[in-house]
């Protein structure tokens, strides 16, 4: 576990750093019944870390700080792939077209400060004329990966509940659910609530109304119907709504990149304009995750395995690699960029490789010296406090040189 969590930091994939690493106590075949196992529960491996880690980010703010669940999806793009389990034809928002590929729902949790990513769910397609391959592995329907093949061809606004209710059977505490466009229907505001506050991004769309002053209206006709803050104020306008039976209020906000505005929506509605969108501000945290993930953390490109568990277990090791650099960053209160602090670990990673390579060197050549009984131990213990001596200062890790030299003796 400890070998495939090093590869990003390594800067090596699978294939290099694993299956032809014979320096590895454990052969390749290890590695791979490892990931491919359908019984690994890997989503409570991510929660119950994620409840230590909270422990510590919970002592170290206020009570009175929001924390903020954070749900949104991204493109898991395998374009190049034929024959990958449940592969299927996803829509890529950004790019306006289709791709092969999955959808990566993920629930993050956030105080503004840190983010970590508790849950996911690899999206293959409801339609079974969008998926490329069906399941092709024979899997125990009792297991977790025979569960995970069933949630991947389920629409992701049926998983978001049980998603939040898993999370909060773990003790885990949050104020508000921050939800993209994507995901604030109505149905799914509703059946949020009853957990936390929902504030979202709302679609501007004719298909859904809310009940305003006793009639049934979507947001471009609430908006014609309201009274605008004069000049380039920032906050447009306000309205309270019903969405069911649930009392909210929608906040309209200037489009900063076009002439136009933008609508948000809150079951808390006796929250202000301003620290309604202030809130939803944190929503931006996910987006970071996401290009963090798979910028450094090799989310697509480490491993092409085509075995559906595989890819499960593959997205949970890289969810784990950025708790790890969460919890960096937050225990040394680092103001560095994630990606900052992925490169000052790579090189770390670097120059311990460079020092355990040198060592093994020193190691091998005395005992040749020693055999040949030409030089007295002295000698042998001056030189080797002389090599890595330079060696450390080189690197610029001098508070380690005694505990080095000693270890090499």
């Amino acid at each position: 576990m400890s070998s495939i969590f090093a590869l990003a930091f390594i800067g090596k994939d699978f294939y290099r750093g694993i299956v032809q690493n014979r320096s590895l106590s454990f052969g390749k075949d290890a590695a791979y019944e490892l990931l491919k196992g359908s019984c690994h529960n890997w989503r409570k491996v991510l929660l119950i870390i994620s409840v230590k880690l909270l422990s510590f980010f919970n002592s170290l703010t206020s009570e009175t700080r929001e924390k903020v669940l954070i749900i949104d999806d991204s493109p898991y793009d395998r374009s190049r792939s034929k024959k990958v389990e449940l592969l299927a034809k996803v829509f890529d928002h950004a790019q306006k077209k289709f791709i092969r590929g999955f959808r990566l729902l993920s629930v993050c949790w956030s105080d503004g400060v840190s983010l970590l990513p508790l849950d996911f769910a690899l999206l293959s397609s409801k339609d079974k004329k969008n998926r490329l391959q069906g399941i092709t592995k024979d899997v125990d329907k009792r297991s977790c990966g025979y569960k995970r093949r069933l949630e991947a061809m389920e629409k992701a606004t049926d998983l978001i509940k049980p998603m939040v209710s898993r999370i909060l059977s773990y003790q885990i505490k949050f104020d508000y659910i921050l939800m993209d466009s994507w995901f604030t229907w109505p149905g799914v505001v509703c059946a949020l609530h009853q957990y936390a506050p929902v504030i979202g991004m709302v679609k501007k769309t004719s298909k859904v109304r809310y009940n305003f002053g006793g009639l049934n209206l979507d947001v471009k006709s609430i908006y014609r119907r309201l009274s605008k803050r004069r000049g380039r104020a920032k906050i447009l306008s306000h309205a309270l709504i019903g969405v069911g039976d649930i009392d909210a209020k929608l906040v309209f906000v200037r489009n900063r990149h076009k002439k136009d505005w933008l609508v948000l929506i809150s079951t808390k509605p006796e929250l202000s304009d301003e620290e309604i969108v202030r809130v939803y501000g944190r929503r931006w945290d996910i987006e970071v995750f996401f290009k963090m993930a798979k910028q450094h953390l090799k989310l697509v490109k480490e491993i092409q395995a085509r075995d559906f568990d595989s890819l499960v277990a593959h997205t949970s090791i890289v969810f784990m690699r950025y708790q790890f650099l969460a919890y960096e960053q937050r225990i040394r209160t680092d103001s560095r960029t994630f990606g900052q602090l992925f490169y000052c670990v790579y090189d770390e990673m670097a120059d311990i490789t460079f020092l355990e390579s040198l060592q093994r060197i020193l190691t091998m050549a005395i005992d040749k010296l020693r055999k040949a009984g030409e030089f007295s131990e002295k000698i042998y213990r001056k030189l080797i406090d002389v090599v890595m001596g330079q060696a450390v200062k080189l690197l610029g890790l001098e508070s380690n040189q005694c505990q080095i030299s000693a270890a090499t003796t």
